[in-house]
């Protein structure tokens, strides 16, 4: 069935997540600080983890941005084929999350130029990535992406021909050479398949899938699995400190891909993991 919808929800909707993604912990990433602070043994991890663990709290009763940088603002929509947006979906999306910034009064990280570099004072423009899905309804997805752990996430196109030990080494050499950059425990997503282009989406929207919940693929889950396990061998621990608990988890996306290539990207998100999703 055909449904109608304003665009002022959509607007309403963006602003109300960017606020809650730059200012409320996810709940499962919370929870998996929580647990990689009974499984540290060293002093210096745990205080690192108290203090991470008590700034989201602060951040979340007072309503205040987690992180100082709070981020490029990306969007995910996934959109109904029978819905139809009555106004300018595009300037939707970018007015609330223009509201969002300057309500929640959250810096504005973003330059209109990348040489010249001049600030847009609003956080403006949003990247935005669009699918048409079945129904009549809107999936929204947003990231607040900072670029301590954006400036430290790489893509490789790999042969079909390397071995999956090889893709387990580039990751980890990927969080090993980033060290405390990215503000570690971090939350590591991976895209792997499709084109250049499509394995850095996917890779930034693995990290949108609860902490601890495998891939349903088995081969993929068990590679989740693997990689954890030796990106936590590295020790970087929480904000470089040392410790047991470099990365909280790994999610990882497929796309079939070409004959002839295997680009995998990875994602590296700070412990804050500034994520919030809902449907209208």
């Amino acid at each position: 069935m055909t449904r109608i919808i304003d665009a002022k929800l959509i607007t309403d909707k963006i602003k109300d997540l960017f606020i809650k993604a730059n200012t409320c912990l996810r709940p499962d990433i919370l929870a998996g600080l929580k647990k990689a602070r009974k499984n540290e043994a060293k002093e210096k991890s745990k205080y690192a983890l108290d203090i991470i663990i008590k700034n989201a709290f602060i951040a979340k009763k007072k309503m205040l941005a987690i992180c100082q940088d709070t981020g490029m603002a990306v969007v995910y929509l996934k959109a109904g084929q029978s819905l139809i947006v009555k106004g300018n979906l595009k300037k939707a999306v970018a007015k609330g999350a223009a509201l969002a910034y300057k309500k929640g009064y959250f810096r504005s990280s973003v330059v209109d130029d990348p040489l010249i570099r001049k600030n847009t004072n609003t956080n403006l423009p949003p990247i935005i990535y669009t699918d048409i899905v079945p129904g009549n309804k809107i999936n929204i997805k947003v990231v607040a992406k900072g670029f301590g752990c954006e400036n430290v996430s790489k893509i490789r196109m790999f042969r079909p021909t390397d071995p999956v030990s090889s893709i387990e080494d580039f990751v980890v050499n990927t969080v090993k050479e980033a060290g405390s950059r990215p503000c570690p425990p971090v939350y590591i997503g991976i895209g792997m398949g499709g084109t250049l282009d499509k394995a850095v989406s996917l890779s930034r929207e693995a990290i949108f899938r609860p902490l601890g919940k495998g891939s349903k693929d088995k081969h993929i889950a068990r590679l989740e699995k693997s990689i954890l396990k030796k990106v936590n061998n590295l020790r970087i621990g929480p904000a470089g400190v040392g410790g047991n608990t470099t990365a909280l988890g790994v999610s990882i996306l497929t796309y079939p891909t070409h004959i002839a290539g295997l680009p995998v990207s990875v994602n590296i998100s700070c412990h804050a993991t500034r994520t919030a999703e809902a449907t209208i």
